[in-house]
Parts: structure tokens; sequence; C-alpha cells
């Protein structure tokens, strides 16, 4: 357990987001400024001036929890009390769920009895809601499944049950997670927390702005071509998408079954490395999942008081040439420019490296989800799965529920992947396609031999605004220039904030992506802790919480 198997040089004592209400007996100097009672709100005061260095709010969160100076039912209420003052504004959750304060009495109890706890006891998760659970609504934000409650939780779920952790509730989404806007989704559209008028990104944008928003501790969302590391940047989070395989997909719902994978997001890189851990590992539902061991992500987080001065001396970043071109906005640019120029600080030999390839990923990539959509998607026809409207014969039943059930982006998905699977045309288009993902890995191959990791903007720009791009698919499919080519490799990635650009009433922050081979997440996990624990003048609290948060 992680109270146990890790030292104090392990556990960052100093809090970054003060969100755990404490009892009243005396309290150690660095919890003095936390004090509240069972049914006080959480104090209303200025964001800090300085930038607080960040740390894990599931380490702190059980420390406080074993040490009992706080207790599982105030974490949740505290939570929740947040959810119903933010939600209005933000429609992060598509579903709150009613066994929050049950499941935090419980855990409490545990304690009392002094009862082993899971590595995520009182952590509240959100789940994007294309992951089944047993107990909530699972609508992949589409009419088609309205109403749909799956018989059985998805694996990595069941994995957080099983550490403890408490479902808060399921994240907005863009239909079945065809968009990067959350704008597509069914039911509502989700606010960026740094800017109300501005898009969270997608098509995890409910679980980001949740996260962002200290609407719960972590939560989880899918990549398929960037909907985990899009939203982290334009929400200032930490996101992470592991290697394909790495997470079991049993019980999230197919969109392209060769892309799809669970990432993680966290308010720091440690939060995603712990989530990450609790949710990997081989499944026997998923016969795509690796066997491979998972390794103690934790045994990376090491306080910045015990880094040495040149803490990743030695290693060999590329930054990739082709994602710094016309396209990107210039303060972008200057964003990343500042990330490498930091990690050359801490050390690292930063390179520019060249990927032939890059440029045909988009294209490559929207011709194979696509065509593994259409597919996917067949089953929801109103008979197998999805909601049924009334005809008189059996392909009237089909149209018309398909018509009335799917929204108009996941239609014009399922035509494009239709045509280009169809007779006559598949070499032409899904062929070529895969061979072009076939060169795409071995570029990253390539470039990989000769760097430990490679990095880039993870979008061209900040947070857009609110239909800005609705009306014009082509501009928004282009948003998905620097990430794409990541699934289309399998590799595992990581986004985290670097700085801001402006934009608006408020700033809007920016992250770069980190890329590394197959399944050295920990590697990636290592950089980024030691770039966020040592990045100053930075502070990723946006304007519709910050009130919440002092020192």
């Amino acid at each position: 357990m992680l109270s146990s198997l890790h030292s104090p040089r392990h556990l960052l004592l100093h809090h970054r987001y003060p969100t755990l209400p404490v009892p009243s007996k005396p309290l150690s100097s660095s919890l003095q400024s936390l004090h509240t009672t069972h049914s006080q709100t959480l104090p209303l005061s200025p964001p800090p001036p300085q930038s607080p260095t960040p740390t894990s709010q599931i380490l702190t969160t059980r420390e406080s929890l074993l040490a009992r100076r706080t207790t599982a039912l105030d974490l949740a209420e505290t939570f929740l009390h947040r959810i119903r003052r933010t939600e209005p504004h933000l429609h992060s959750f598509l579903h709150v769920s009613d066994a929050v304060l049950k499941e935090a009495e419980e855990i409490d109890r545990k304690i009392e009895r002094n009862e082993a706890l899971g590595p995520l006891a009182g952590i509240l998760v959100a789940v994007k809601d294309n992951i089944c659970t047993a107990d909530m609504p699972t609508t992949a934000g589409s009419r088609v499944l309205e109403g749909y409650r799956p018989p059985f939780d998805a694996t990595a779920v069941r994995k957080l049950r099983e550490s403890g952790a408490i479902i808060v509730g399921k994240t907005n989404l863009d239909e079945f997670g065809m968009g990067s806007t959350t704008e597509g989704s069914a039911y509502q559209v989700t606010a960026n927390p740094w800017d109300l008028s501005r898009v969270p990104g997608g098509s995890s944008g409910g679980s980001a702005a949740a996260v962002s928003a200290r609407q719960c501790v972590v939560s989880l969302g899918s990549d398929t071509g960037g909907s985990v590391r899009q939203p982290a940047s334009f929400c200032g989070v930490v996101g992470l998408k592991p290697t394909y395989g790495r997470v079991s997909r049993y019980g999230l719902v197919a969109y392209a079954s060769s892309l799809d994978v669970i990432g993680c997001f966290g308010s720091s890189v440690a939060d995603a490395g712990i989530l990450l851990h609790s949710i990997s590992g081989h499944d026997r539902f998923d016969a795509t999942s690796s066997k491979r061991q998972v390794p103690d992500f934790a045994s990376q987080f090491i306080s910045k008081d015990f880094l040495e001065s040149k803490p990743l001396k030695g290693l060999r970043v590329g930054v990739i040439r082709e994602t710094l071109d016309d396209g990107v906005d210039p303060e972008v640019r200057s964003s990343i420019r500042g990330a490498t120029s930091h990690l050359e600080e801490l050390g690292c030999t930063v390179t520019e490296v060249s990927l032939p390839s890059f440029s045909l990923g988009l294209p490559a990539y929207y011709i194979l989800a696509s065509s593994e959509s259409s597919s996917n998607l067949s089953r929801y026809d109103g008979v197998r799965y999805g909601n049924q409207v009334a005809a008189d014969e059996l392909n009237s039943l089909y149209e018309h529920s398909r018509a009335k059930g799917f929204g108009s982006e996941v239609k014009m998905r399922i035509l494009m992947g239709t045509y280009a699977l169809s007779a006559g045309y598949y070499d032409a288009y899904y062929k070529r396609a895969q061979q072009v993902r076939t060169l795409i890995r071995e570029n990253f191959k390539d470039a990989l031999d000769k760097n430990d990791i490679l990095i880039s903007p993870a979008a061209p720009s900040a947070a857009y605004k609110i239909g800005e791009k609705k009306n014009d698919p082509l501009a928004m499919y282009a948003g998905d220039v620097m990430t794409v080519n990541v699934n289309l490799a399998g590799l595992p990635a990581l986004v985290l904030p670097c700085g801001f650009v402006e934009g608006g009433p408020n700033s809007l922050p920016v992250g770069f992506q980190l890329i590394g081979a197959a399944f050295e997440e920990e590697k990636l996990l290592k950089v980024g802790h030691i770039f966020e624990q040592t990045l100053q003048g930075c502070n990723f609290i946006p304007p519709l919480v910050a009130d919440y948060f002092a020192c």
C-alpha cells in the first residue's frame, strides 16, 4: 500500500490544493490554514500570488485519512459541495452518483476498525460516460443509448473500486468519442473552467473540466486520437495516454478498436501515474491487453527537495520539427520553446528530429478510425443494442432507430468509413491508410532509438470559443494533428501544462506532449514529475474555483 511502501521523501506533504476539511484538533503547521469544521464551506479568499509546487492529492489525502486528521465523509461532502457550486456553469457531468456519501462512510468505518485500505481509498474519481458502470447510466453521449445501464463494470472501473476509489459520476463527452470540443454530446455542452465561453477540448472534455475545476481528484477518459491529451492542454491539467494494451478496454464503448485506450487525468503527474497503476494490467476479457508487469510508477515521484541540480542529466530529448511549423499559434510555439529550455536547464540534451510521415497521420487516422467506427456502431440498430423506434417492417426499424439515435457527426463518420471499406475503394483508402500507419510506426521507432523521449505541442492552439469550429469539421479535425500519430503507433504520451497564452479576460493554459517508446510510461512520468516540480511562475488553478484555494 502506498502509505507503507513509500518513505517521506515520496510523500509530497506541502499541499497545493487544500481540499481537505479536518477535525478541530491540533494540526501540523503545514495544515493549519486548512482547518474547517464538518459543516463549513471552503474559505473564500484570493488565490496565492506564488506558484505552489504541484503535489499528489491522492497521497496527501491518504496520509490525512490514515492520520485521522480528516474523514472520507468530510472529503466527499467538500467535493459534492463544489460540484453543486460549479456544475451549473460547467456541465461536466451527465450523472452524479447518489452513493458517494454512503461509500465514504464505509471507508471511515474501515479506518475505525483499523482495516487495510486500498491505494485509492476515499479518492473521488469521475469516469467518462463511454466506460461502463453497473450502478450508473452509460450513454456514450448518445441518444441511442439514453437510459442504458450496463449489467457490469468495465475492468478499469472494477479495479478502481477494488482500490477503494469512490466513483463520483459520469462525465460528458462528444458522442461515442467522435469530436474535439465536447459540443458533439447529445445532452449538453461542457464549458472550459478557465473561460466559460470556450471549449474544454474533446472528446473527454467533461473529465478534463472536472479535474481542472476540482470537482473530483482524478478522472478517467478515453483516447482514440488525442481525446485525453488535447482536453488536458485546454484545461491546464495532466493527461496520460498509456501504451495500447497497458489498460484493458473491456467495458469501453468501442469507437475504433485498434486505436482506443483508457487514459487518466490528474492535477499532478503523480496523481495521473498512481491512477494509471491502479487500472493497468492484463485482463482475460481483453485479448489485446498486455501481460507485461506493471512498474511501480509511484517510485518516480520524489520531492524536489531531494533532486540534484541537474536531475535529468544525459536524457536525450527530440523536438519534433513538423509540430512547430506554420499552423501552430506563435504563443503556443513560444510556450513549447520555453518548456524545452527548462528541460535543458534540468540537464537534458535537446535536439530537433524529423518524422517524415508526420503530415500523413491525420488523413490516415480519419480513414482508419471512421472505417472501424462504421463496423463497431453497426450493432446499434434498435434490436441488438440501442433504443428502438417503432416501425412497420425491419428495415424501417433499423433506419429510423439509427436516424433518431445518432447525431450528425457520428452519421458522417459512419458514412465515411463505410465508403472507405466498400468494394472498389478499399485498396485506395483503407489499405493505403494501413500502409501509412506502418510508416508512422517505423518513423517513431527510428526517432526513439536515437532519443529517450520526443516532445511536441499537445494542440496547435489554446482553447477556442464554443461554436467557433462547429460548422467547419476540417478545421476541427486539423486540431488533432499533434496527437493522432501517437495512437497510430500505439505509444504512450503524457501532456502537462507548461505555460499560458493570452485569450479573453483570462490567460489560457497550454500543454506540451512527451512521447515515449512502448510501455515506457515510467520514464515519461519521471520526466514529467521533475518538470512540474521545478517549473516556476505558473499556477494552474482556474479562475472559476480560485477563491476556494488559499495557502
